[in-house]
């Protein structure tokens, strides 16, 4: 499975996330979300979604699971995957996050961001929220740090 993570692995390794503008704008270059490669992705984690096979603990508002540890493997990132349909528990960022996020039913945004790249600066604190409808998003975490508030 870690296999159908792998091209957001390479797409985050080694981009800078303390501008997330910028970060949005390496990523895309790097998979474009709505080009070839990232709608394939999004049809491949749509279908483990529908297998069972990710965001399978939890309750709506909230599934989630995760994918991978941070390790060598991963590029030191971790691989977490969630769908969400309101909000979820606050938390801090040290090092950063970079969501790739997947409409699933609806017009959603989370926090506030159509569906896409996501990136949130290290230090960043939030309470991740999606309005609108449904999303399931992958988040990679470098060095896995989360802190839950």
């Amino acid at each position: 499975m870690l296999d159908t993570f792998q091209p957001l692995v390479d797409a985050v390794h080694g981009v800078a996330l303390d501008d997330p503008q910028a970060a949005c704008a390496e990523l895309t270059r790097r998979l474009d979300p709505a080009g070839p490669a990232g709608l394939a992705l999004a049809d491949a984690l749509k279908a483990l979604l529908e297998e069972g096979k990710i965001c399978d603990r939890g309750e709506a508002p909230v599934r989630y699971s995760r994918a991978a540890k941070a390790s060598l493997e991963t590029s030191q990132l971790s691989v977490d995957t969630v769908l969400m349909c309101g909000p979820g528990p606050r938390h801090r960022h040290p090092t950063g996050e970079a969501s790739f996020a997947i409409a699933i039913d609806g017009e959603p945004l989370f926090d506030g961001q159509a569906p896409g790249w996501v990136v949130l600066p290290p230090d960043s604190v939030h309470t991740p929220t999606v309005e609108g409808g449904t999303m399931l998003i992958v988040y990679l975490l470098p060095d896995g740090k989360m802190e839950f508030l």
